[in-house]
C-alpha cells in the first residue's frame, strides 16, 4: 500500500510540477482567473467588513460580482449573495443588521440574520448607490432622468417614448453630449430621496445639472448630515460643463426643501464629509479652475461660525480621500512616490502626521477606535483586505482570496531607481526582471509609458497594463515616472502641462539611457516601448525623432491634436494643457502635434496601434490616422481595432487577444 502511494505521488509530481514546489511564469489564464476586490464597507460596530469580489469568466466572456462578509473577530470570509446577476456597492444600515446594494438596476437589501435578498426600489429610471439616513428611515439614490420632466408620470412617458421609437437619431443642443464611452441621450444624473422601504419621495437635485457630477467627483458626493436634517451634494452649474471643472457643494434642507450653494471656489470641490457631531464639514478642493490635476486640499467648513479654512496648507501631495476618526481628527490618503500613504491631521492646529507609508492602499476606513481597514495591492498581488492597529503600529493581511493561484507563479518584485532628468530634477522609476532571471544573461526589454499624463507607475497589480504579464515571456520591464507624474509634489505634476513633448520626453530618453548603463543584463539592441492614452501620445511623439526602440505599441494614443480637440468630450483638459482652444492665439496644439509633417516624415519604426470604437476620450479616428500615416509610407504596422471596447480593453476574450497580439508583436522584433 505504501509503495503504491509513493508511486501515485511521483506520478502527480510529473503531471503537475507545481506540486513539487516548482513555479511558472504567469499566463493569461492565470491572470484572468484572479478575483478582483473592491467596494469595501465596515459595519457600524466595526466588527464586520462587506466587500465585493468580481470573478472573470473567460469562456463566457463575462464578469460576476458578489458580496462577501469578513468577520474581524472570527477571521472568516463568507459569501452572502449568490444570484445569477451581479450584486455591488454594499451599504450598511445604521443598526448593522441589513446591507443595501445594487442589483439589476435597482436597490436591493439582504438581512444578515438570514433569508433571501429582497428588491427595495422599483423606480422607472432605475436606482443605484444608496446612502442611508442616520436614523435608518430614509435613503438617497441616484438615477439618470430627463431633466425637463418634473413629475414621475412625465418621466415614465418619456422613457417609454424613447424606448419604443423607431427613430434613433439624436438632436443635440449643447456639450456634453457624450462622455467616456456612452452617449448621454439628454439625461442627467439626479439624487432622489426615498423611504427606507423604497417609496420615492422627491427629486432633491432637479434641473439641467448632474448630481453626482459627470466627472471629477469624489467617493461621497451626496451625504446626510449626522442629525439627518440636511443633505450635502456636489454638482457643476456652469453653462458649458465640458469646459469647466467647477464642481461645487450645495446643502439641501429636508424640512424646507431649500437648496443653498456652499462653495464659490471656481476650481473643483467635492467629497463632502460631516464630522460625527455635525459641527464641521470637510471636503476636497482644487484651487485652479480648469485644471483637473491640481493639488487636492482638505478644506474645513465650520457650520457654526460659517467659516472655511484649509487643513493641508503647505502639504506637498494631493489628497485622494478623507474620513473622520473623531470630532478632532481627520485621516486622509495621498499618492506618494509610487504608493498611497495614510496621514492624519488634527483640525485645531492643522498638524499633519504620517500613519502608514510605502504601501498601495485604498478604501481606508475606521473599524472601532484604533483599527484601520483597507485594501492593499502590490506588483505581485491583487487587492486583498488588510488591517492596521494604530496603537501597536502593526499591519496584517486578512484575506488571501487569490493565494491558490499566486502560489504557483514566479512573480518578480519591482526594484526602484532614481536618475537626474529634465530641469536637473530627480526622477523615479521601476524595473522588473523577468521570471527565472539568470545572472550573466542578457535580456530584451520593454519600456512602459504611463497615461494621464498626470498619472504614475505604482506598486500595483494592474488588470490591464500588468508588469508581470509584460515580463512573463522573458522581458525586462522598466517604467519611468517622468515630469507630470503624480505623487512627487505639485510642481513636478504641473511640469507636463503646456510641455507635452518637452521635459517628459527628455526624462524618458535620459532615463532609458541611464537604465541601459546601469543594468547590463538589458540588451540595448532589443528594446521596445508601449504606452496608452498620453503614453500612446508619447509613443507617437517618440516615433518622429531619434530613439533607441526597435518597435512600438501605441494604445488609444493622441496623434493629431486639433481633430482630437474637436472630437473629445472633456474640453477643459486640452484647453488647460495646450493654453486655450486651437484657434486661440498662443495655443500649443501644433507645437506638440505628433501628426506634424516634419515628425511624420521621420517615422520608420514598426508600430502596433490599438483602439476601441467606443473610446470617446481619445476617439478611434486618432488610431486610424496614425495607421494611415505609417501604411502610406510603407512602414511595418498593424491595427488592432475593437468595435466593442472603449479607452480600456476589459472583456475577457478581447483582453486575451490584446495580450496575444502585443506579445507576438514584441517577439517579432525583440526575440
Amino acid at each position: 500500500m505504501q509503495k503504491a502511494l509513493y508511486l501515485l505521488i511521483a506520478l502527480l509530481l510529473l503531471v503537475s510540477p507545481s506540486l513539487a514546489g516548482e513555479k511558472r511564469a504567469i499566463t493569461f489564464e492565470d491572470f484572468f482567473t484572479l478575483k478582483r476586490m473592491h467596494s469595501v464597507a465596515v459595519s457600524p460596530d466595526g466588527q464586520q467588513v462587506a466587500l465585493c469580489l468580481t470573478t472573470p469568466n473567460i469562456e463566457e466572456n463575462s464578469f460576476k460580482t458578489d458580496i462577501f462578509l469578513y468577520d474581524l473577530k472570527a477571521g472568516e470570509l463568507r459569501q452572502i449573495t449568490r444570484a445569477a446577476s451581479s450584486s455591488s456597492h454594499p451599504v450598511w444600515a445604521p443598526d448593522g443588521k441589513t446591507l443595501y446594494f445594487n442589483r439589476s438596476g435597482q436597490i436591493w437589501k439582504i438581512s444578515l440574520q438570514g433569508g433571501e435578498a429582497q428588491q427595495v426600489t422599483d423606480f422607472v429610471a432605475g436606482a443605484a448607490n444608496a446612502v442611508i439616513s442616520p436614523d435608518g428611515k430614509k435613503m438617497m439614490f441616484s438615477a439618470e432622468v430627463y431633466p425637463e420632466c418634473e413629475t414621475f408620470e412625465c418621466l415614465k412617458q418619456k422613457i417609454d417614448s424613447v424606448k419604443n421609437s423607431k427613430v434613433k437619431a439624436r438632436v443635440i443642443d449643447q456639450l456634453f453630449y457624450r462622455h467616456w464611452n456612452r452617449w448621454l441621450e439628454g439625461k442627467r444624473s439626479h439624487v432622489f430621496l426615498a423611504t427606507i422601504e423604497g417609496e420615492v419621495l422627491k427629486d432633491i437635485t432637479p434641473g439641467d445639472y448632474d448630481t453626482p457630477p459627470l466627472d471629477l467627483g469624489g467617493q461621497h458626493d451626496y451625504v446626510f448630515s449626522p442629525d439627518g436634517k440636511e443633505i450635502c451634494f456636489v454638482r457643476n452649474t456652469d453653462s458649458i460643463v465640458a469646459a469647466s471643472t467647477n464642481n461645487d457643494l450645495f446643502v439641501y434642507d429636508i424640512a424646507s426643501g431649500e437648496t443653498v450653494r456652499l462653495t464659490k471656489n471656481k476650481g473643483n470641490d467635492n467629497n463632502p464629509t460631516y464630522s460625527p457631531d455635525g459641527r464641521y464639514l470637510a471636503y476636497l478642493s482644487m484651487e485652479r479652475p480648469g485644471f483637473e490635476a491640481d493639488r487636492r486640499r482638505i478644506m474645513l467648513f465650520d457650520r457654526k461660525k460659517r467659516t472655511t479654512r484649509e487643513l493641508t496648507a503647505g502639504f506637498p501631495y494631493s489628497v485622494s480621500s478623507i474620513f473622520w476618526r473623531n470630532n478632532k481628527e481627520l485621516f486622509f490618503t495621498c499618492g506618494e512616490h509610487g504608493a498611497y500613504s495614510i496621514y492624519r491631521v488634527d483640525i485645531k492646529k492643522g498638524r499633519i502626521r504620517p500613519v502608514l507609508k510605502g504601501h498601495t492602499v485604498s478604501d481606508v476606513q475606521l473599524a472601532g477606535k484604533n483599527t484601520l481597514i483597507f485594501r492593499e495591492q502590490n506588483e505581485a498581488m491583487p487587492y486583498e483586505l488588510f488591517k492596521f492597529d494604530l496603537k501597536k503600529k502593526k499591519r496584517q493581511q486578512l484575506t488571501f482570496v487569490n493565494k491558490a493561484v499566486l502560489d504557483q507563479l514566479e512573480l518578480p518584485r519591482l526594484e526602484e531607481f532614481v536618475f537626474v532628468g529634465a530641469k536637473g530634477d530627480s526622477v523615479h522609476g521601476y524595473i522588473l526582471r523577468p521570471p527565472f532571471f539568470e545572472e550573466g544573461k542578457t535580456y530584451p526589454a520593454i519600456e512602459l509609458i504611463h497615461g494621464g499624463p498626470q498619472g504614475a507607475w505604482e506598486r500595483e497589480f494592474h488588470f490591464r497594463w500588468n508588469y508581470q504579464m509584460f515580463a512573463a515571456p522573458g522581458y525586462v520591464v522598466f517604467a519611468i515616472n517622468f515630469h507630470g507624474s503624480s505623487g512627487y509634489g505639485q510642481e513636478f505634476t504641473d511640469a507636463v502641462s503646456k510641455d507635452w513633448g518637452g521635459a517628459p520626453y527628455e526624462d524618458i530618453l535620459t532615463g532609458t539611457e541611464w537604465v541601459f548603463e546601469n543594468y547590463p543584463f538589458i540588451d540595448r539592441n532589443r528594446v521596445g516601448a508601449a504606452g496608452a492614452s498620453y503614453g500612446g501620445f508619447m509613443i507617437n511623439w517618440i516615433a518622429g525623432d531619434k530613439h533607441p526602440f526597435k518597435c512600438f505599441v501605441s494604445h488609444d494614443g493622441v496623434f493629431e491634436q486639433v481633430s482630437m480637440y474637436g472630437a473629445t468630450e472633456e474640453l477643459w483638459f486640452p484647453e488647460w494643457e495646450f493654453n486655450g482652444t486651437p484657434w486661440d492665439e498662443g495655443s500649443l496644439y501644433q507645437k506638440w502635434n505628433p501628426a506634424s509633417p516634419e515628425r511624420v516624415r521621420r517615422f520608420q519604426t514598426p508600430m502596433l496601434i490599438v483602439h476601441g470604437e467606443h473610446d470617446y476620450r481619445v476617439p478611434y479616428t486618432q488610431g486610424l490616422q496614425i495607421f494611415t500615416a505609417l501604411q502610406r509610407q510603407g512602414i511595418e504596422s498593424r491595427l488592432l481595432f475593437f468595435p466593442d471596447e472603449d479607452h480600456f480593453v476589459t472583456r475577457p476574450q478581447n483582453a486575451r487577444l490584446w495580450w496575444q497580439t502585443v506579445h507576438n508583436w514584441f517577439a517579432r522584433f525583440l526575440k
